[in-house]
């Protein structure tokens, strides 16, 4: 889910009671040093830069959402667990898949930054072997990263969606597989964590592996239940990933 213009979304949704960190994380710290955030050409109103998430897969090559950017377009990623002004930022030219439509759970929502340079001392995730993921049990845990809003609070105004540039995982477990998605219940009352605005692009481990099984694309609006990530080991997802790295 990336963190987009949701104004109309937020218009339907008023309730009047306020609800925890519903994705249920922590703060990731060094765990996952190859995860990255898009950082922003001008500051937020509330004095964030991060606007959507994702991974290094090779020293050039940053795996994201393409709902994320406009293919063609300069962007700039950070690798900081807490994001400040300031701080370095890796540019590189945001290359979205063509046969992605924008529409709802597009199964062409994939995208790569590609850096002008290459960023060193930072290990690259793994990416999974050709349809690898299509048997995986009910109990298989999955480990999301990203620098998305750590909190949703409810009042007369509706839903605000709170950010912090902070490096945040969580544990969530299958709950379906489709096949181009992963849906992975990020329900709390189960022990489930999960993703929200701002997560989008970014990966779910598989386990506490350095693979990343999926990206995340959406989910519920209020981010409780379903995190619903883009499967990697798929033929569409391959066939756009061949030209930037070396597949498994």
């Amino acid at each position: 889910m990336g963190r987009i213009a949701i104004v109309a979304l937020l218009a339907t949704l008023v309730v009047a009671t306020q609800a925890g960190a519903i994705t249920n994380g922590t703060v990731d710290g060094n765990d996952h040093p190859n995860v990255g955030g898009l950082v922003s050409p001008t500051q937020y109103s509330d004095g964030t830069w991060l606007y959507c998430s994702g991974t290094l897969i090779s020293p050039r090559v940053f795996l994201t959402a393409a709902h994320c950017g406009t293919d063609g377009e300069r962007v700039g990623v950070t690798f900081d667990t807490t994001y400040v002004a300031g701080d370095q930022v890796y540019y590189g030219t945001f290359k979205a898949d063509s046969g992605y439509t924008q529409a709802q759970n597009d199964p062409n929502d994939i995208a790569v930054v590609v850096f002008d340079e290459a960023v060193t001392g930072i290990t690259p995730a793994l990416l999974p072997a050709a349809g690898s993921l299509s048997n995986l049990p009910k109990s298989q845990k999955f480990v999301s990263v990203g620098y998305g809003a750590y909190e949703v609070t409810n009042g007369p105004g509706g839903h605000q969606y709170l950010y912090n540039d902070v490096r945040m995982k969580a544990t969530g477990t299958l709950n379906a597989i489709n096949p181009a998605w992963l849906r992975i219940s990020m329900n709390r009352a189960t022990g489930n964590g999960g993703t929200c605005y701002g997560d989008s692009g970014g990966p779910n481990f598989l386990g506490d592996t350095n693979i990343v099984a999926s990206t995340t694309i959406t989910g519920d609006a209020v981010c409780r239940a379903t995190n619903v990530t883009y499967r990697l080991d798929t033929e569409s997802a391959r066939m756009f990933l061949a030209p930037y790295v070396t597949l498994p």
